[in-house]
Protein backbone atom coordinates (compact mmCIF):
# COMPACT_ATOMS: atom_id res chain seq x y z
CA UNK A 1 0.00 0.00 0.00
CA UNK A 2 2.12 2.79 1.27
CA UNK A 3 6.03 2.99 -0.55
CA UNK A 4 7.16 4.69 2.77
CA UNK A 5 5.99 3.40 6.23
CA UNK A 6 7.48 3.90 9.74
CA UNK A 7 7.14 3.63 13.34
CA UNK A 8 7.89 4.69 16.83
CA UNK A 9 7.37 4.27 20.35
CA UNK A 10 5.48 7.90 21.52
CA UNK A 11 2.57 9.16 23.13
CA UNK A 12 2.36 5.74 25.35
CA UNK A 13 1.88 3.77 22.18
CA UNK A 14 3.20 2.82 18.65
CA UNK A 15 2.98 5.89 16.66
CA UNK A 16 3.21 4.40 12.49
CA UNK A 17 2.91 7.22 9.80
CA UNK A 18 2.95 6.05 6.08
CA UNK A 19 3.06 8.02 3.35
CA UNK A 20 2.78 6.92 -0.80
CA UNK A 21 6.19 8.65 -1.64
CA UNK A 22 9.77 6.81 -0.92
CA UNK A 23 12.39 8.91 -2.29
CA UNK A 24 14.64 11.94 0.25
CA UNK A 25 11.94 14.13 0.62
CA UNK A 26 9.24 12.05 2.02
CA UNK A 27 12.00 10.51 4.59
CA UNK A 28 12.48 13.90 5.45
CA UNK A 29 8.96 14.81 5.81
CA UNK A 30 7.91 11.43 7.93
CA UNK A 31 10.88 12.89 10.33
CA UNK A 32 9.71 15.95 10.82
CA UNK A 33 6.00 14.83 11.50
CA UNK A 34 7.42 12.72 13.90
CA UNK A 35 9.45 15.35 15.63
CA UNK A 36 6.07 17.13 15.95
CA UNK A 37 4.70 13.99 17.60
CA UNK A 38 7.42 13.82 19.62
CA UNK A 39 8.05 17.66 20.91
CA UNK A 40 3.81 17.11 21.70
CA UNK A 41 5.05 13.58 24.21
CA UNK A 42 6.96 15.59 26.08
CA UNK A 43 4.79 19.12 25.86
CA UNK A 44 1.70 17.24 27.18
CA UNK A 45 2.50 13.70 29.15
CA UNK A 46 1.24 13.75 32.36
CA UNK A 47 3.42 11.05 33.31
CA UNK A 48 6.67 13.50 32.86
CA UNK A 49 7.22 15.75 35.72
CA UNK A 50 8.66 18.30 33.04
CA UNK A 51 6.31 18.48 31.02
CA UNK A 52 3.70 21.59 30.51
CA UNK A 53 1.09 19.43 31.85
CA UNK A 54 2.90 18.40 35.26
CA UNK A 55 4.08 22.11 35.46
CA UNK A 56 0.54 23.45 35.25
CA UNK A 57 -1.14 20.41 37.58
CA UNK A 58 1.77 21.77 40.06
CA UNK A 59 1.46 24.92 39.87
CA UNK A 60 -2.15 25.81 42.79
CA UNK A 61 -3.41 28.59 41.10
CA UNK A 62 -0.82 30.09 39.61
CA UNK A 63 -0.34 31.12 35.87
CA UNK A 64 1.72 29.31 34.01
CA UNK A 65 3.12 30.05 30.46
CA UNK A 66 3.49 27.41 28.25
CA UNK A 67 3.98 26.64 24.50
CA UNK A 68 1.48 27.55 21.86
CA UNK A 69 0.95 23.60 20.96
CA UNK A 70 -0.28 23.24 24.52
CA UNK A 71 -2.52 26.53 24.84
CA UNK A 72 -4.01 25.53 21.66
CA UNK A 73 -4.74 21.65 23.01
CA UNK A 74 -6.45 23.12 25.96
CA UNK A 75 -8.69 25.34 24.08
CA UNK A 76 -10.17 22.59 22.27
CA UNK A 77 -9.94 20.70 25.50
CA UNK A 78 -12.15 22.99 27.17
CA UNK A 79 -14.25 23.82 24.59
CA UNK A 80 -15.58 19.85 24.20
CA UNK A 81 -15.71 19.79 27.60
CA UNK A 82 -18.16 22.79 28.04
CA UNK A 83 -20.01 21.89 24.92
CA UNK A 84 -20.50 18.09 26.06
CA UNK A 85 -21.92 19.09 29.29
CA UNK A 86 -18.96 17.63 31.09
CA UNK A 87 -19.02 13.95 29.24
CA UNK A 88 -15.81 14.76 27.75
CA UNK A 89 -14.27 15.78 30.77
CA UNK A 90 -10.62 17.10 31.15
CA UNK A 91 -10.65 17.69 34.29
CA UNK A 92 -10.52 14.43 35.72
CA UNK A 93 -7.18 14.13 36.35
CA UNK A 94 -7.63 13.99 40.06
CA UNK A 95 -10.51 10.49 39.39
CA UNK A 96 -7.81 8.99 37.55
CA UNK A 97 -4.22 9.21 39.75
CA UNK A 98 -7.51 8.12 42.53
CA UNK A 99 -8.05 5.24 40.36
CA UNK A 100 -4.29 4.56 39.60
CA UNK A 101 -4.13 4.91 35.81
CA UNK A 102 -2.03 8.04 36.27
CA UNK A 103 0.70 9.18 38.63
CA UNK A 104 1.00 10.65 41.94
CA UNK A 105 3.42 13.92 41.57
CA UNK A 106 2.67 15.75 44.49
CA UNK A 107 1.39 15.89 47.97
CA UNK A 108 -1.97 18.00 49.08
CA UNK A 109 -1.41 21.56 47.55
CA UNK A 110 1.21 23.93 50.10
CA UNK A 111 -2.62 25.82 50.73
CA UNK A 112 -4.30 22.56 52.72
CA UNK A 113 -6.52 21.98 49.88
CA UNK A 114 -6.77 18.29 48.39
CA UNK A 115 -6.82 17.50 45.34
CA UNK A 116 -10.77 17.38 43.80
CA UNK A 117 -11.64 14.46 41.54
CA UNK A 118 -12.85 16.25 39.13
CA UNK A 119 -13.90 19.93 37.92
CA UNK A 120 -15.89 21.84 35.44
CA UNK A 121 -14.62 23.70 32.39
CA UNK A 122 -14.36 27.40 33.86
CA UNK A 123 -11.83 25.77 36.56
CA UNK A 124 -9.49 26.64 33.31
CA UNK A 125 -8.94 29.99 32.36
CA UNK A 126 -6.82 30.47 29.28
CA UNK A 127 -4.85 34.21 28.24
CA UNK A 128 -2.70 34.65 25.59
CA UNK A 129 0.38 33.00 26.81
CA UNK A 130 -0.44 31.47 30.26
CA UNK A 131 -3.46 28.99 31.50
CA UNK A 132 -4.10 29.19 35.53
CA UNK A 133 -6.25 26.20 37.08
CA UNK A 134 -8.72 27.18 39.59
CA UNK A 135 -10.46 24.93 42.29
CA UNK A 136 -7.51 22.09 42.83
CA UNK A 137 -7.80 20.11 39.68
CA UNK A 138 -6.01 18.06 37.84
CA UNK A 139 -6.23 18.34 34.18
CA UNK A 140 -5.65 14.98 32.02
CA UNK A 141 -5.24 15.38 27.85
CA UNK A 142 -5.47 11.65 27.85
CA UNK A 143 -8.25 11.86 25.61
CA UNK A 144 -7.70 14.27 23.27
CA UNK A 145 -4.10 14.67 23.06
CA UNK A 146 -3.08 11.39 20.99
CA UNK A 147 -5.29 12.90 18.57
CA UNK A 148 -4.43 16.25 18.50
CA UNK A 149 -0.56 14.99 17.67
CA UNK A 150 -1.95 12.80 14.35
CA UNK A 151 -3.46 16.17 13.12
CA UNK A 152 -0.27 17.87 13.59
CA UNK A 153 2.12 15.66 12.00
CA UNK A 154 -0.89 15.72 8.95
CA UNK A 155 -0.32 18.86 8.66
CA UNK A 156 3.40 18.67 9.04
CA UNK A 157 3.34 16.22 5.70
CA UNK A 158 1.25 18.82 4.28
CA UNK A 159 3.88 21.28 4.54
CA UNK A 160 6.41 19.29 3.10
CA UNK A 161 4.19 18.82 0.12
CA UNK A 162 3.39 14.97 0.56
CA UNK A 163 -0.16 14.42 -1.32
CA UNK A 164 -1.28 11.45 0.49
CA UNK A 165 -0.72 9.91 3.46
CA UNK A 166 -1.94 8.49 6.92
CA UNK A 167 -0.96 8.96 10.83
CA UNK A 168 -2.24 6.04 12.79
CA UNK A 169 -1.27 6.63 17.48
CA UNK A 170 -2.56 3.97 18.72
CA UNK A 171 -5.73 3.70 16.94
CA UNK A 172 -6.12 7.33 16.48
CA UNK A 173 -6.22 7.39 12.86
CA UNK A 174 -5.95 9.79 9.79
CA UNK A 175 -5.88 9.57 6.53
CA UNK A 176 -5.89 12.18 3.32
CA UNK A 177 -5.44 12.13 -0.24
CA UNK A 178 -6.39 9.87 -2.88
CA UNK A 179 -5.64 7.13 -0.30
CA UNK A 180 -8.16 4.35 1.05
CA UNK A 181 -7.10 2.83 4.20
CA UNK A 182 -9.08 -0.78 5.52
CA UNK A 183 -9.87 -0.49 9.22
CA UNK A 184 -10.17 -3.61 11.06
CA UNK A 185 -11.39 -2.88 15.23
CA UNK A 186 -10.94 -5.27 17.78
CA UNK A 187 -14.04 -6.10 19.76
CA UNK A 188 -14.32 -6.81 23.45
CA UNK A 189 -14.70 -10.52 22.74
CA UNK A 190 -11.21 -10.13 21.07
CA UNK A 191 -12.45 -10.65 17.51
CA UNK A 192 -11.55 -8.37 14.27
CA UNK A 193 -14.21 -6.99 12.13
CA UNK A 194 -13.69 -4.84 9.20
CA UNK A 195 -15.37 -0.96 9.63
CA UNK A 196 -14.66 -0.37 6.04
CA UNK A 197 -12.28 1.83 4.38
CA UNK A 198 -11.33 5.39 5.49
CA UNK A 199 -10.09 8.23 3.16
CA UNK A 200 -9.86 11.85 3.99
CA UNK A 201 -11.08 11.63 7.42
CA UNK A 202 -9.92 10.62 11.37
CA UNK A 203 -11.29 7.81 13.08
CA UNK A 204 -10.47 6.47 16.88
CA UNK A 205 -12.07 3.70 19.00
CA UNK A 206 -12.09 3.77 23.10
CA UNK A 207 -12.63 0.07 24.15
CA UNK A 208 -15.01 -0.34 27.45
CA UNK A 209 -14.75 -3.95 29.31
CA UNK A 210 -16.02 -5.55 32.26
CA UNK A 211 -12.24 -6.45 33.40
CA UNK A 212 -9.42 -4.32 34.27
CA UNK A 213 -6.18 -4.88 32.11
CA UNK A 214 -3.32 -4.36 33.98
CA UNK A 215 -1.08 -4.03 31.17
CA UNK A 216 -3.18 -1.46 29.61
CA UNK A 217 -4.13 0.91 32.78
CA UNK A 218 -6.59 2.86 30.48
CA UNK A 219 -9.45 3.75 31.61
CA UNK A 220 -12.71 6.02 30.97
CA UNK A 221 -13.82 7.79 34.14
CA UNK A 222 -17.40 9.78 33.92
CA UNK A 223 -18.10 12.59 36.23
CA UNK A 224 -21.58 11.33 36.62
CA UNK A 225 -22.17 8.43 34.93
CA UNK A 226 -20.37 4.78 34.31
CA UNK A 227 -19.46 3.92 30.26
CA UNK A 228 -21.13 1.50 28.45
CA UNK A 229 -19.65 -1.82 27.27
CA UNK A 230 -17.85 -2.25 24.16
CA UNK A 231 -15.99 -0.68 21.74
CA UNK A 232 -17.03 2.93 20.58
CA UNK A 233 -15.52 4.19 17.27
CA UNK A 234 -16.10 7.62 16.17
CA UNK A 235 -15.31 9.41 12.57
CA UNK A 236 -15.02 13.02 12.03
CA UNK A 237 -12.93 15.24 10.27
CA UNK A 238 -9.93 16.12 12.35
CA UNK A 239 -8.28 13.28 14.47
CA UNK A 240 -8.36 15.17 17.62
CA UNK A 241 -12.49 15.66 17.49
CA UNK A 242 -12.65 11.75 17.01
CA UNK A 243 -10.33 11.04 19.94
CA UNK A 244 -12.46 13.13 22.30
CA UNK A 245 -15.92 12.26 20.76
CA UNK A 246 -15.34 8.92 21.62
CA UNK A 247 -15.27 9.22 25.33
CA UNK A 248 -18.74 10.99 24.71
CA UNK A 249 -20.04 8.00 22.73
CA UNK A 250 -19.17 5.76 25.60
CA UNK A 251 -21.00 7.57 28.28
CA UNK A 252 -24.00 9.46 26.60
CA UNK A 253 -27.21 7.41 26.91
CA UNK A 254 -28.10 5.29 24.18
CA UNK A 255 -31.14 7.90 23.06
CA UNK A 256 -29.10 10.43 22.75
CA UNK A 257 -25.83 9.18 21.67
CA UNK A 258 -25.96 8.91 18.19
CA UNK A 259 -27.42 12.81 17.91
CA UNK A 260 -25.26 14.15 20.28
CA UNK A 261 -21.95 12.86 18.33
CA UNK A 262 -23.91 14.35 14.94
CA UNK A 263 -23.74 17.72 17.18
CA UNK A 264 -20.45 17.72 18.33
CA UNK A 265 -19.27 17.11 14.83
CA UNK A 266 -18.77 13.39 14.61
CA UNK A 267 -20.26 10.34 13.37
CA UNK A 268 -20.46 6.73 14.96
CA UNK A 269 -19.05 4.02 13.05
CA UNK A 270 -20.97 0.69 12.65
CA UNK A 271 -19.55 -2.82 11.75
CA UNK A 272 -19.94 -3.10 8.01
Amino acid sequence: MASLKRMRPLLGTFVEIGCEQSDKSAEHAVAAAFGVVEKLHHLLSFHEQASDLSRLNQAEGKAVAVHQHTLRVMKLARAMTLASKGLFNCTLGGAMVENGVLPNHNSPNQDGAETKASGVANDIQINAHTITLSNSIKITLDGIAKGYAVDCAIAQLKRFGIKAAWVNAGGDLRVYGDLVLPVHRREINGEYVSLGGLQNAALATSTVTDVYDKTFPGKIVGSSTSPALGSWTVMAHYAWRADALTKVACLATAADRATMIERLGGRIVTVK
